[in-house]
C-alpha cells in the first residue's frame, strides 16, 4: 500500500506537447488523420523550441547516444592506428577555410574569427613531428544556408597524418575508421538503433571491405549517362548530381559508402595539393553515404612557395594567421593528408533522417541561436 508520495520535481500541468506525441512515427500520425482521434502533428520548430522535451522521446534520446557512439568509435579506431588527440584554438586570427563564411568578434581591439575548422593547426601539428593527429571539436560556419543538411555550428571529426608514398594511405586509414564505426554501431548499439528505427525507418549502411574509390572522370561519365550536362567538367557537384551518383554506385558497386577522388582545383581550398600530372585537378577527395557528402579531404600543399602562389591566384590575403602557418612549412614538414568529417551529418545520413537538426542536440542555423 502506498502511504506517501513525494514530488522530486514538479512539472507544469500543461506541457508544450506530450512526449508520447513526440515519439510517434510519421506513418502513425498520417494513418490517424482519418480517425475520430487523430494524433497531433508536431512541427520541427515547436520540437526545437522545447528540445529538452523532444529528446525525452526514446528515438530522439537514442540518436544522441548514437552521436556519442560515433565519437567513441572514431577515437577507438584512430588510437588503434597510432593517432594522438589534439585540441586546437577556436579563436583565430583569420579564416581557415576559403569560401566558407566566418564569424568575427572583438579580441582586445583586434578582430578574431571563430574557427571554421582546425585545418591550419592540425597541419602545424605535422610540422611539430606529431605524425598522426585527430580532433573532435566545434566548427563554426557563417553561411546563410537554410537547407536540411547545413548548420552554422557543428562538431568536426578531423584527422591529419604524414604520408610516406601516396595520399591513398589516408583514404585507407579513413576507410578502416568508417568500417569500425559502421560495424560496431550495429552490434554494440543495437538497442539504440532499434529504438530509433521504430520511429525513423532506415536500413544499415552497406559498405565494401576495401575502399570504393571513384575518380573524377568516371563520375563525369556516370553523370552524363544519367542525363546531366556537366559542362567543362570542372564545376562542383550539385545535390541532385551527388544523389544520382550515389544511386549508380550502389547499383554498380553494391555500397552506400564511397570516395570520389581528383576534384577540380578551382573548387577546392587553397591548402589542397594540385595533381602533379594536371594542375586543373587536385589530390583531393570527398566521401559519401547514401549519395550525400559526409567528409572532405586532400593531400595538403606543404611547399610554402606553392601555397603562397595558390593564395595569390585565389585572391586571398596572407594575414597574420596564414603567415605563421606558411612559416611552419619553411622549417620543414612531412608530406601529409587529412580529412574533415561532420559528426551530425554522419549521424543524420547513417540513420536515414530527413533533417540534420534531428542529429544535433541544440542545433544552430541562420534562424536559431536558442535554446
Amino acid at each position: 500500500v502506498i502511504s506517501r508520495i513525494h514530488s522530486v520535481s514538479k512539472a507544469d500541468a500543461q506541457l508544450p506537447f506530450l512526449v508520447e506525441d513526440a515519439a510517434r512515427s510519421e506513418k502513425e500520425v498520417d494513418e490517424s488523420q482519418d480517425t475520430d482521434r487523430p494524433f497531433p502533428r508536431l512541427g520541427q520548430e515547436i520540437r526545437l523550441d522545447h528540445r529538452w522535451l523532444d529528446l525525452r522521446a526514446p528515438a530522439n534520446n537514442a540518436i544522441m547516444r548514437i552521436q556519442s557512439a560515433v565519437c567513441q568509435l572514431f577515437r577507438e579506431s584512430l588510437y588503434s592506428q597510432g593517432f594522438v588527440e589534439i585540441h586546437t584554438p577556436k579563436l583565430i586570427a583569420g579564416e581557415s577555410e576559403s569560401g566558407a563564411g566566418v564569424f568575427t568578434t572583438d579580441y582586445f581591439g583586434m578582430t578574431a574569427c571563430l574557427a571554421q575548422s582546425p585545418q591550419l593547426y592540425k597541419q602545424m601539428a605535422i610540422s611539430s613531428d606529431i605524425d598522426r593527429v585527430f580532433e573532435i571539436g566545434p566548427v563554426f560556419r557563417a553561411e546563410n544556408s537554410k537547407t536540411r543538411r547545413h548548420l552554422c555550428e557543428f562538431t568536426g571529426l578531423d584527422l591529419e597524418m604524414a604520408i610516406n608514398d601516396h595520399y591513398m594511405e589516408t583514404l585507407e586509414v579513413v576507410h578502416v575508421m568508417f568500417k569500425h564505426i559502421f560495424e560496431n554501431l550495429e552490434t554494440r548499439w543495437a538497442r539504440e538503433l532499434e529504438a530509433i528505427r521504430t520511429q525513423y525507418e532506415s536500413e544499415p549502411v552497406v559498405f565494401t571491405d576495401e575502399p570504393c574509390v571513384l575518380h573524377w572522370p568516371e563520375a563525369m561519365e556516370i553523370l552524363r549517362g544519367e542525363g546531366f550536362d556537366m559542362g567543362d567538367e570542372l564545376g562542383d557537384l550539385t545535390g541532385a548530381q551527388e544523389l544520382a551518383l550515389g544511386a549508380v554506385v550502389k547499383e554498380k558497386y553494391g555500397t552506400d559508402f564511397f570516395m570520389l577522388d581528383k576534384y577540380p582545383s578551382d573548387i577546392r581550398p587553397f591548402y589542397t595539393m594540385p595533381d602533379p600530372a594536371d594542375d586543373r585537378f587536385s589530390n583531393s577527395y570527398d566521401m559519401f553515404i547514401r549519395g550525400q557528402e559526409i567528409c572532405s579531404g586532400a593531400q595538403r600543399c606543404h611547399d610554402p612557395e606553392l601555397v603562397t602562389k595558390i593564395l595569390d591566384n585565389k585572391g586571398i590575403e596572407i594575414g597574420d594567421g596564414l603567415k605563421t602557418y606558411i612559416e611552419s612549412f619553411r622549417h620543414g614538414v612531412s608530406p601529409h593528408a587529412g580529412a574533415g568529417i561532420g559528426l551530425e551529418r554522419v549521424v543524420f545520413l547513417y540513420l536515414g533522417l530527413d533533417n540534420v537538426r534531428k542529429a544535433s542536440m541544440f542545433p544552430r542555423d541562420p534562424n536559431r541561436c536558442t535554446p
